[in-house]
This record gives structure tokens, C-alpha cells and sequence, in this order.
């Protein structure tokens, strides 16, 4: 190799003498993950194959495809920068990896780097949250504004499917006015989150507005208003609130993107977000065009535990509303475990294959093992929030299943997913005799998806014992007009704890609704 050096963020690469130095000090590496990684840094940016990295670090042996993630995994923990997990060493899925930001080579003569050199975009979504101004008069409170965007980069950092700017690169922005495709340039972000935050006194005023860096347009803004009594509890607080909203946000802006590429272009992620609104739809043919999608992303990526995951959704789908068929429901729960397998780090995938394992193989212990491991993973993930708590409801356990339906509701008000929230309130009222609370609660999951029968059921039967009959009827009705194949013996599939399912199958049995 030459005498050249390779820079990217705060890390420095020796080609020539094969040392990898952050802040100028050496970091210790085997000498294969080095070898990979100089293969990598010389080329510059483009995507190296599994094959070539092979032939070039292992030329003329045959080495295991296992070999070359051991040592990528190893890179991976060496070039992680601070708690925020971001790391320049990605995954291209089905085609190899690649380092992002690299520095244009520096030759061993000194020559200077080309300025007009951006970073390498990643291969998926990546937002630069950029330092919240401080509006207030006191200069002392910039560490309150640089620990809120501190929370939110770690906790977006938890999302899988996210790339986030380090802190160390979006900082250097801070204090100066730099326009946001600027910013986006240098830094290779496709949104940025922007903010500040205004104290008086007791209280505090925060602002957060994501912008895609493409079109200028804004996606999501908030403001919050707060008495500041415990910094760090308001920080955690206000953390949970942005990472939340701007998650559906972000997906939402993702599966627009992806709706105008032509489907040749695609790539396994890029499937898997086509396929989403096919399978929040909930309905088997729906769900019949998304699995194909979903097979290419694994066939493209096998380890792509999010990918695996809706796959087992839709199989789900396609047995509870589609003839209760055997297979169905033994491939929802296979692909659920493929999901467990290759998503251990994924609160989504972890989240989804939760709520196939609890309901499809009655497997509790597992399933709230499995969402315990997702809101570990991130406490602000709307999906898993709503998806536990229909399970907590249904389970009898209808104070927790409130609880953490209300936060997701808290977190995201407007997400297209929380009538799974508002559902779970509903059974969860219902099996304490709370009616009229489990009819407000169902009619707002009904709101929300007028679609999803389930809801409907619900609302029913809390209609019934509230007293109102003939709204009752109505009810039934719709849902049957909505959902035709979806009889009593269907819905025994969420029959995780008899005394709370009994109680409905009660009241549907009065108003006509078919065994």
C-alpha cells in the first residue's frame, strides 16, 4: 500500500502504516479488521462487495462469509463516536459496505483535500440534529439546550432503520448561521432537526421543527411548554416527545420517497417501506401483495430482521381474516422467530414478532419478553408502545395496558397507528366495567381506522352495557360490513386470559354477532 492517510470525522488511517487514530490516539485493531479497513478507505466511498473483500484481504483462500462480519462488527465498535452509536462503516444491504464521510485522500506530499468534497450518503435515511439555539437572555443556559439535543441524538441513535449524525460533526455549526442545504452538504444528512429553547423564570419554552433537506419542506414542528422543576426528568421528558413524533414522521416521508422511485431501483429497504402501507392495512390481499416485496428485501439482505418481522405480520393477517389456514399461521410464527433472530436490536421488528409469538403461538412469557427487550431499546417507540398494550389489555392487565397506551398517545397524538392505543384503552375500560370510558375509547380507534373491525367488536359491546342497544346493533353491523369473514371463533385468537375475553364474547352473542 502507499503512504497516503485517510481521514473521516474525528478518525485519522495510516494506509501505509496501517494505524487507525482517533484524536491522535492509536485505537487497537487486529490486523485483518485493518486490512479491511484499508480496503474499504481506498475506495473511497464506493461500495465494496463481500467477494472483492475477499480477494483482496484474503487473496487465493477461501474464507467464510462469517469471517468478514466478525471483523466488520469489530471496525463497527472501534468507529463508533460517543454514545450517539454513529459510526462510519455501513451496510450497503445485498451489495457489501462502504465508509461514509471520508475526507478526500491526503498524499503523502501534503497536498491539501478538495473543499467541494461532500460526505457519501448512507444507504438509509440519516438526519443531523443541528445545536438548539438559546433564546433565553441568560448565556448560561446553553448547557440545557446542548443536553436536550444531546437526549434526542442518543435516542434517535436507537432507532434501526435512522443513520445519525455524530454530535461532534453538527456542533461545529453551533452559534453561526448556516443554511440547511449547507449543512446537508457537508454533513450528507437528509433532514435535519433544528430547535431552541426559551427560559423565564420557572418555566421553559422548547421549539423542534424537522426539515427534509432535499425540498425545504417541513415535516414536523412542536412546541412545548414546561414548568422546570428537574432538569434532567424535563429533558427525558421532552426527549420522548420529539423521538417520538418525529419517527412516524420521518417513515411517513420515507414511504413517499420511495412511492417515486421506479421499482428497479429498489433495494431491500426500500421493499420494506413499499410494503408498509400494505401491511397496515390489516387485510389479506393487501397483505398478499406485500409479501412477494418482503421476500426480495430478505432475498436481498437474509439478515434484515425488520423485513422477516412484517412478513410474519402479514401471514398473521392472512390467518386471522383470511380462513384460520394452518400454514398461515406456522409461517407467521417462523418468520417471527427469523425476526427475534436477525432484529435483537430492533424495538420495531422485536415489537412485531412479539405480538405474532403472543397471539399465534400463545407463547406469553416470550412475547413480553420480547417487548420488555423493544422499549429497552427505545422507550419512545410508538409502534411497540400500542402493540404491548393491546397485549397488557388482553391479558387482564389493564392499569399498565392504560398506562402505556396513554404514552403513546402522549408521545404522537396524531400517528396513524395509535387506534391500536385507543383499542387497548377500550378493552382495558371494558374489563373493568368502565363502559363508558371503553365507548369514548373505541369510537376514537374507530376514528382513526374505520377499518379495523376489531375496534368495532369493541365498541359494540361497550355500547350494549352502557346501555345503548340499538347503537349497539349498529355497531355490529358495520363491523360485519367491514369485515364479513370475522366471526367470534376468529377473534378467540386474542384470547390470552378468559375472564377478560368472556365478558365481550357475552354481549356479542346477544347482538346476533356469528360464532
Amino acid at each position: 500500500m502507499d503512504q497516503d492517510e485517510v481521514s473521516f470525522g474525528r478518525f485519522r488511517l495510516d494506509l501505509g502504516q496501517r494505524h487507525l487514530v482517533r484524536d491522535g490516539v492509536q485505537i487497537p485493531l487486529g490486523s485483518r479488521a485493518l486490512d479491511v479497513l484499508c480496503a474499504l478507505a481506498l475506495a473511497k466511498g464506493e461500495v465494496v462487495s463481500k467477494d472483492e473483500l475477499m480477494t483482496r484481504v484474503w487473496p487465493g483462500l477461501v474464507v467464510d462469509e462469517n469471517t468478514i462480519r466478525v471483523h466488520v462488527s469489530a471496525l463497527r465498535k472501534a468507529l463508533e463516536e460517543g454514545t450517539s452509536g454513529q459510526t462510519h462503516l455501513m451496510t450497503v444491504p445485498g451489495r457489501g459496505y462502504r465508509l461514509v464521510g471520508l475526507k478526500p485522500q491526503l498524499s503523502a506530499n501534503g497536498s491539501s483535500p478538495d473543499a467541494s468534497s461532500s460526505p457519501a450518503q448512507p444507504d438509509r435515511p440519516s438526519i443531523a440534529v443541528l445545536p438548539f439555539q438559546n433564546m433565553s437572555d441568560d448565556p448560561e443556559q446553553d448547557y440545557f439546550a446542548d443536553g436536550m439535543v444531546d437526549e434526542i441524538i442518543t435516542g434517535l441513535s436507537r432507532i434501526k432503520w435512522l443513520s445519525v449524525i455524530s454530535r461532534n460533526s453538527t456542533f461545529i455549526h453551533k452559534n453561526k448561521p448556516v443554511a440547511i442545504r449547507e449543512i446537508a452538504s457537508k454533513l450528507g444528512a437528509g433532514y435535519v432537526l433544528e430547535g431552541g429553547v426559551r427560559r423565564s423564570g420557572n418555566r421553559v419554552r422548547i421549539t423542534a421543527q424537522l426539515i427534509d433537506t432535499k425540498t425545504d419542506a417541513h415535516l414536523w414542528a412542536e412546541q412545548y411548554d414546561r414548568v422546570l422543576e428537574d432538569v434532567f426528568a424535563l429533558q427525558d421528558e421532552i426527549t420522548m416527545c420529539v423521538i417520538g413524533a418525529i419517527e412516524p414522521s420521518l417513515r411517513k416521508a420515507e414511504i413517499d420517497r420511495v412511492k417515486r422511485q421506479r421499482p428497479s431501483n429498489l433495494n431491500a429497504y426500500d421493499l420494506v417501506l413499499r410494503s408498509l402501507p400494505l401491511i397496515f392495512a390489516m387485510v389479506p390481499k393487501d397483505a398478499e401483495i406485500a409479501i412477494p416485496l418482503l421476500e426480495n428485501a430478505v432475498k436481498l439482505q437474509p439478515d434484515y430482521g425488520a423485513a422477516y418481522a412484517f412478513l410474519g405480520w402479514c401471514y398473521h393477517h392472512r390467518f386471522v381474516r383470511g380462513g384460520m389456514h394452518e400454514e398461515d399461521r406456522a409461517t407467521a410464527i417462523q418468520h417471527a422467530r427469523a425476526a427475534i433472530a436477525h432484529g435483537s436490536d430492533d424495538a420495531t421488528a422485536l415489537a412485531v414478532a412479539a405480538h405474532v409469538i403472543i397471539y399465534l403461538a400463545h407463547d406469553t412469557v416470550t412475547a413480553f419478553k420480547l417487548f420488555d427487550r423493544a422499549l429497552e431499546l427505545s422507550s419512545s417507540n410508538v409502534f411497540a408502545l400500542n402493540l404491548n398494550a393491546i397485549a397488557l389489555a388482553w391479558m387482564g392487565k389493564a392499569e399498565l395496558a392504560i398506562e402505556r397506551a396513554e404514552q403513546a398517545i402522549r408521545l404522537s397524538p396524531f400517528d396513524s397507528s395509535n387506534f391500536r392505543s385507543h383499542h387497548a384503552r377500550a378493552i382495558a375500560c371494558f374489563s373493568r366495567g368502565r363502559y363508558q370510558d371503553a365507548v369514548d375509547a373505541a369510537q376514537n380507534a374507530v376514528d382513526f381506522n374505520p377499518h379495523f373491525g376489531p375496534a368495532r367488536a369493541v365498541l359494540a359491546a361497550a355500547l350494549l352495557r352502557a346501555g345503548r342497544a340499538t347503537e349497539a346493533k349498529a355497531a355490529v353491523r358495520a363491523m360485519l360490513e367491514c369485515e364479513p369473514m370475522f366471526t367470534i371463533r376468529a377473534f378467540l385468537v386474542v384470547e390470552l386470559e378468559p375472564v377478560v375475553f368472556a365478558p365481550l364474547a357475552e354481549a356479542w352473542r346477544e347482538l346476533g354477532w356469528p360464532e
